[in-house]
């Protein structure tokens, strides 16, 4: 099959056009997100009288009129004769008084539906799209700055998985013999060590930044693409077109890198693709446990890690990141899978129907 097949059968995929649309919205909005929120992703919001603005609800004006994010919130087993004092409740503020029940000590007690940012005497103008954290910090600024940087993260460990991977499987499969056996028994050796705990002790001996996180997602994915490569090369290096260029004088590089690894590119790049997902999940796993990127900066890892305490109380702190990484992720998985359909050397890949 030509390349030019493949490409056509790859367009009219429509699981790689809607992971491509996925991705494509997701870096969109993780480049110009933080710049569409007037409020910074480090920016702790106080009103004048110095109260921080923590925990507030999502309120978006468009959705308002829908009861869909309209910054209210239930307080709950609030004393009744409380309701009347302007000084709790200002004006406007209850928006409904429900299960009103009287306790044992006779005191009367019920739930209220709030205007949370009328109650906390926000000015109508302010609204934050996906509410605040527990620092008073946009939630919708650090949620799109995080997404870039676990992306960004991801994408370079994935790539320095790939570029290392390919060298040392194309060395190996191509020089064979002793150096084969030694470089493979080596990389028995790194896969046989706990991804997790060698990730968590790199970045504790480094300290905390991007490029030991970096590091430390590549130090055990290469191998498995260093693997693929050999077996590429060893199922290439003896046939008729690479003895005619070795016959004409080529070198080893040229003949590794000019005839043996592009008949190879289409599982290459489909192992490169699964590995950011792989990378993405790592990081904000690593995030999550207190290995990530240090604060003030944020990762999805360090969002839900942040939200975990609040969950009961406050579970959209944890939604809107937890739903960003598996869109991320699907995506990615989205797209491997149909570029390993559509690069299948004996055409036997399918696109759904």
């Amino acid at each position: 099959m030509s390349t030019k097949e493949k490409l056509s059968r790859l367009k009219k995929d429509p699981v790689f056009r809607g992971g491509g649309i996925l991705f494509l919205l997701i870096l969109f909005l993780a480049i110009l997100g933080p710049a569409m929120s007037p409020y910074g992703y480090r920016e702790q919001q106080i009103l004048a009288d110095g109260t921080y603005l923590s925990n507030m609800p999502p309120r978006i004006p468009l959705l308002k009129g829908l009861g869909i994010a309209d910054g209210s919130r239930i307080l709950r087993d609030r004393r009744a004769d409380w309701l009347e004092d302007e000084t709790k409740y200002p004006p406007g503020s209850i928006l409904k008084v429900m299960n009103r029940r009287v306790s044992e000590s006779g005191l009367e007690y019920c739930d209220v539906k709030v205007d949370y940012y009328r109650l906390m005497g926000v000015e109508e103008k302010l609204s934050f799209w996906l509410g605040t954290d527990q620092m008073g910090r946009d939630i919708w600024s650090r949620l799109w700055r995080g997404t870039r940087t676990t992306l960004m993260i991801a994408l370079l460990a994935a790539a320095v998985e790939l570029a290392f991977g390919i060298l040392y499987g194309a060395v190996a499969g191509y020089f064979g013999k002793t150096t084969d056996l030694l470089m493979m028994r080596l990389c028995e050796i790194i896969r046989a060590l706990p991804g997790v705990v060698t990730a968590s002790l790199l970045i504790m001996a480094l300290g905390s930044g991007a490029f030991s996180m970096i590091l430390a997602l590549a130090l055990r994915g290469w191998v498995g693409i260093a693997q693929l490569t050999r077996a590429q090369v060893l199922r290439c290096r003896e046939q008729e077109f690479v003895l005619a260029s070795r016959t004409m004088g080529a070198s080893h590089g040229r003949l590794i890198f000019r005839h043996i690894l592009p008949n190879s590119w289409g599982s290459l790049i489909t192992a490169g693709l699964l590995a950011i997902p792989s990378a993405v999940f790592t990081e904000s796993f690593l995030a999550y446990i207190g290995l990530g990127i240090p604060a003030p900066e944020s990762s999805l890892g360090t969002l839900l890690s942040g939200a975990w305490p609040v969950l009961d109380l406050y579970p959209y702190q944890t939604l809107f990141p937890a739903l960003v990484l598996s869109l991320l992720m699907g995506a990615f998985t989205m797209l491997a899978g149909s570029l390993r359909r559509a690069l299948d050397p004996n055409g036997r890949g399918q696109s759904p129907a």
